[in-house]
């Protein structure tokens, strides 16, 4: 069913690869105006309908230029993340701040920015990529990172609550294991790929890793008139990780 977002301008963040990029497309797709923002772009858009967007989502002022060159906005995607390893042992303070800030600061700063004008033509669908290793579930050795996802559930059912009547939707996307190029460099990494994907495919009861184009068909769903009842919501599509 094509065209579910004709007519929309949407700004996404951490487009220029995985499931930022899946979402953008997706959108294009469906008929959006799409603004795909991120640090560096490897390669470019097919859509003409896709902007790329050179924006550090740290930068207080470049969030805030960005906001008002898309004064239209209508649906903002946070999917800027890092995955910092270890437990709380292993964690230094500097590299837990980069995980808050990254993780979750920058979400706090665009929605700072994009949400007065939505509130001002009263409609705005804000959708916040968190992850199942949250409040959701623990998984080893991912103290940071779960701790600032949970925050970012928390983020979203607060946003939800505080503009539930003026037109505002926000609503949070939990993803468990997903193949992206950033999961397949942190594979790399380990020194043993086939093995590091092995052990994350073994952890999933569908026996498989999730699809970015399955994270952005309900990225679509939370974007369009379709659920427009859904506020404060934290969808997990984690292949049943979490159960």
């Amino acid at each position: 069913m094509a065209g579910r977002l004709a007519g929309k301008t949407c700004f996404v963040t951490g487009a220029a690869q995985g499931i930022g990029r899946a979402i953008a497309d997706r959108f294009a797709a469906e008929g959006a105006r799409v603004a795909a923002a991120d640090l560096r772009f490897s390669e470019s858009f097919a859509s003409s309908a896709i902007t790329a967007v050179p924006l550090d989502v740290t930068d207080d002022c470049a969030v805030a230029q960005a906001a008002a060159e898309w004064p239209d906005c209508a649906v903002l995607v946070n999917c800027v993340g890092y995955v910092a390893n270890g437990s709380i042992l292993d964690c230094s303070m500097a590299e837990f701040a980069r995980s808050v800030d990254l993780n979750v600061t920058s979400m706090v700063r665009t929605i700072q920015a994009f949400l007065p004008r939505m509130l001002q033509r009263r409609e705005g669908s804000i959708i916040n990529i968190a992850s199942v290793v949250s409040s959701v579930m623990a998984a080893p050795n991912r103290c940071a990172y779960a701790t600032t996802k949970a925050a970012v559930i928390g983020l979203t059912m607060a946003v939800a609550r505080d503009f539930i009547a003026d037109g505002i939707r926000c609503n949070a996307i939990s993803p468990g294991t997903v193949e992206s190029p950033s999961l397949l460099d942190r594979f790399a990494a380990t020194g043993d790929a086939e093995a590091a994907r092995s052990a994350f495919v073994a952890r999933q009861p569908m026996g498989r890793l999730g699809e970015t184009a399955e994270i952005a068909a309900a990225a679509v769903l939370l974007a369009s008139d379709e659920a427009r009842f859904m506020s404060g919501s934290n969808m997990v599509i984690d292949g049943g990780m979490s159960l």
